[in-house]
């Protein structure tokens, strides 16, 4: 069973949200505890991450399961990259279980870029040789702006180890970037919400989107990238609110 932290909130639909590559439930904390203002929310350590279990597969349709067994009744579901296209397959494969979904930045599709550079980079820190955050950041190399410190969120320094299966992530690489084939549709309302400033949801996605999902809409955030919920949290916050009201 995945680990989950909760944050209680007024007997409606409950909220599950589902982190990106790399992340981990406490990521959503300062959103979670904000959408719990109206309604129970669960954030899930997706498998291999977090404190959840490490397996020797993190294919969607695992990751798909591991969700659905945390659903005891219709739930809305909200999804950031990876944990977007894990949420699209728990609702293609169990649409009994979900009520609405929020795609942030994900399209059922595969890309053409891999993760492999920050994976590389966490798997080059020498775990025995840091004694802070500062040493591990240096460690790390040169990333991208912020993702360092992103990384760094998974790092666990008492214990000199990663909160993260870099072995698998590794060997599943392709399918982490990919999308399984699924049959059937989910009819449910759908959101794909971007970031204005991203490419990962474009225009030529749109006819795959509405194969899966023919009630899907589409909203933007202005000045947002990939990581808009971290990027602009209010705007996220309010259009994530609105459609699931």
């Amino acid at each position: 069973m995945l680990n989950t932290v909760s944050y209680e909130g007024p007997a409606t639909t409950p909220l599950l949200i589902a982190h990106g590559l790399f992340g981990s439930a406490r990521n959503w904390g300062v959103i979670a505890k904000r959408l719990s203002g109206s309604r129970p929310i669960m954030a899930a350590d997706m498998r291999n991450h977090g404190g959840s279990p490490w397996y020797d597969s993190n294919s969607y349709e695992d990751m798909a399961d591991d969700l659905a067994q945390l659903i005891t009744q219709p739930t809305d579901v909200l999804g950031h990259s990876m944990g977007g296209k894990a949420a699209m397959v728990l609702a293609l494969k169990y649409p009994h279980k979900v009520r609405r979904l929020i795609v942030a930045d994900i399209a059922p599709v595969t890309y053409p870029h891999t993760q492999m550079g920050p994976l590389n980079a966490m798997r080059g820190v020498d775990l025995a040789a840091i004694e802070n955050r500062a040493d591990a950041r240096a460690a790390l190399g040169d990333l991208e702006p912020g993702v360092a410190d992103f990384l760094l969120q998974s790092l666990d320094i008492k214990d000199r180890r990663w909160r993260l299966n870099l072995d698998v992530l590794a060997a599943d690489m392709e399918k982490i970037i990919g999308f399984p084939d699924m049959a059937g549709q989910f009819d449910g309302p759908v959101l794909f919400l971007s970031g204005a400033a991203s490419d990962y949801i474009q225009p030529a996605h749109r006819p795959a989107i509405k194969a899966l999902f023919p009630n899907a809409q589409f909203a933007k955030i202005p000045g947002a990238g990939h990581w808009l919920h971290a990027e602009k949290p209010l705007e996220f916050i309010a259009a994530v609110t609105a459609f699931l009201a």
